[in-house]
């Protein structure tokens, strides 16, 4: 029995993956020092840089997945320790691509050409595979409770810390555009970790209902995205977010900037992309209007683009695809 080792971070997609691989009778372990195994995947990186010299001195082949970089903490004061941790993170990805990495996935081509852009043209072979999602469980079909006398916006993000609170700010700001002037009854319901006092701090400032959820179990997800009208993407230069790949599977369409890999996942109709209107960068201001007008075309026309969101997670994010395609680069 083929077996394969993972190391690094993303418990989340390492179960999934891990999932897929066992179905199809590989062997997994997580620990580079449970030899013998035919290939590694680093999920990211690993501080285990002695294990990984040890596994390519034995000819055995080293696949790296690259989300995208640290970049908020050069632009946004997160403290001098998140700081630290961000830069140090980000050697150690660019140390496995360079001196270990014998294939490397990408989870978008926006990731590949960001890390082509800073680091230069990688020297292992590279590919770019999407994040998938099992298909049967994020799935328009299933237990939900869809307001009818106004409309749910969602965000959903692991942690709206460390510099990403900017994306609570303009969903509040893109509630206010759709109830004041554009008429619109609309709630925003936010999932993630916040702070309590960020919490308040909007729930104080805005004029229609907000509700933060925190923390939810994932296997919540689906009903969650399946009860609203439409998912704003917020993160700023995102790899390939989970959070929208899982709406798209549940028929729930996504409008977002045209920031990172979102141009390339919410295709076909699945939902609507924004002109930044600056530099994301830069965090220059929005344009905030061209994001309204977004939503309310998603809005008004809600059954062709939930049906357009559920066959492109159909078409470019099934489990069962990302796991063949991993299997591909592990065991070429």
């Amino acid at each position: 029995m083929p077996k394969l080792a993972g190391v690094g971070g993303m418990v989340s997609f390492q179960a999934k993956l891990a999932a897929g691989l066992l179905r199809r009778h590989y062997e997994v372990c997580y620990s580079l020092a449970d030899r013998p195994f035919d290939a590694v995947l680093v999920i990211g990186g690993t501080r285990n840089l002695k294990g990984l010299w040890q596994a390519r001195r034995s000819g055995i082949p080293i696949v790296q997945r690259l989300d995208g970089m640290n970049w908020l903490h050069r632009r946004r004061k997160t403290g001098l320790r998140h700081y630290l941790r961000s830069e140090a993170g980000n050697l150690l990805l660019a140390l496995t691509r360079a001196r270990f990495a014998d294939r490397i996935v990408y989870q978008s081509h926006f990731a590949r050409q960001w890390w082509q852009r800073v680091y230069g043209v990688e020297k292992a072979p590279g590919a770019v595979i999407y994040n998938g999602v099992d298909l049967a469980v994020f799935s328009p079909d299933g237990p939900h409770r869809r307001p009818d006398q106004r409309y749910q916006i969602l965000l959903v993000e692991g942690s709206l810390a460390g510099g990403y609170e900017g994306g609570v700010e303009t969903a509040v700001k893109l509630g206010e555009l759709l109830h004041g002037e554009r008429q619109l009854p609309v709630e925003v319901v936010v999932a993630g970790k916040m702070s309590a006092g960020l919490q308040r701090h909007w729930r104080e400032r805005a004029s229609f209902p907000l509700r933060f959820l925190g923390v939810v179990p994932h296997e919540r997800i689906p009903e969650i995205d399946r009860s609203a009208h439409l998912l704003y993407a917020a993160d700023l230069n995102a790899a390939c977010p989970n959070s929208v790949i899982e709406a798209l599977a549940c028929g729930l369409p996504v409008i977002s900037f045209d920031t990172g890999a979102l141009p390339e996942l919410v295709q076909g109709g699945a939902g609507r992309i924004a002109p930044y209107g600056g530099d994301p960068w830069r965090l220059d201001p929005p344009n905030l209007e061209g994001l309204a007008q977004a939503a309310l075309d998603v809005l008004r026309n809600q059954d062709r683009f939930r049906i357009a969101a559920r066959r492109r997670a159909e078409d470019a994010f099934s489990l069962e695809g990302m796991v063949d395609a991993y299997l591909s680069v592990l065991l070429s």
